[in-house]
């Protein structure tokens, strides 16, 4: 079992982070399953299975967001869905996977764990749920950006053992929801573009858009796990044409949700794709974790 977690409210890339994970734990030969909450979805009070790794067996009403946009992006992982975590970590068992990725798992204590990584992103805009002294739980940190080189060495004297590595989000393009066709943020830059999102830290997203030289004439900024009823699309499209916009931007968990929407099918409707940058530590520090369990040749 693998925890990834943070020790402040809202969003600092765990999902993403998860997902890096569980590609790299199938390169190496495994078979993952991704265990989470599923916040918001209908199974999160009973359970469910989203994905036996080969198709899928809900949508993202049933699962939560963030459970479907893993199964859609990993069809080969297992996705387990609940409340009870521990019980999903059995049922994946059960089904043959091999090792678990916990998403959003630090202050889940109840759940043994045999790696904890806690990523962590200090910002006075972002309320904590525990001091930074309880990273001295975790096994490895990941500190975020410009500021990992002095957060890192202020870190080291004060987490000693932890291992603490930088990493950093990295925009890989637009999709048209709906279409396979990647597009450069150079194409949306001549674009009069307008942006809508439900996560936790808008300004993240459009700071993001910023940074790729796009300028959003309007952002709708809708509560995190946001389901978008027809009167929300409503708004969007006539904001759309009142400001004439030639474009519409939101986020891949966004995308998912009003994929299927009519309307938006016939206006250029774009979701930002992300990765993930980390360094080569990292990975070694993940490899000898897997060797030390043997579940991959030393």
């Amino acid at each position: 079992m693998i925890s990834v977690g943070n020790i402040s409210f809202g969003g600092t890339e765990k999902t993403p982070l998860c997902e890096h994970l569980l590609s790299f734990l199938e390169r190496k030969g495994l078979k993952p399953a991704y265990i989470s909450r599923g916040y918001k979805g209908k199974w999160e009070k009973m359970g469910g299975v989203l994905s036996e790794g080969r198709v899928l067996l809900g949508n993202w009403r049933d699962s939560g967001d963030e459970p479907f946009m893993v199964a859609k992006n990993n069809p080969g992982v297992g996705v387990f869905v609940g409340k009870k975590r521990f019980v999903s970590c059995l049922k994946a068992k059960a089904l043959g996977f091999n090792i678990a990725i916990l998403d959003d798992g630090f202050q889940h204590l109840k759940l043994s764990r045999h790696l904890d990584i806690v990523l962590y992103s200090p910002s006075k805009k972002l309320p904590l749920r525990e001091c930074p002294s309880s990273l001295r739980r975790a096994d490895i940190v990941l500190v975020k950006g410009d500021m990992a080189s002095q957060l890192k060495t202020s870190l080291k004297s004060s987490l000693t053992p932890v291992s603490i590595f930088r990493y950093s989000v990295v925009p890989a393009g637009f999709k048209r929801v709906g279409f396979s066709k990647t597009i450069s943020a150079q194409e949306l830059q001549k674009m009069r573009s307008i942006g809508f999102c439900g996560i936790a830290h808008p300004e993240r997203f459009l700071s993001t858009l910023l940074s790729q030289g796009i300028k959003i004439m309007f952002l709708f900024k809708f509560p995190d796990h946001y389901s978008y009823p027809p009167s929300s699309i409503s708004k969007i499209i006539a904001k759309y044409k009142e400001l004439k916009a030639e474009a519409i931007i939101t986020t891949k968990k966004d995308a998912l949700k009003i994929e299927e929407n009519e309307a938006l099918k016939e206006i250029p409707t774009y979701f930002l794709q992300i990765e993930l940058s980390l360094e080569e530590g990292f990975y070694q520090r993940i490899d000898s974790f897997l060797k030390e369990k043997n579940l991959i040749e030393p």
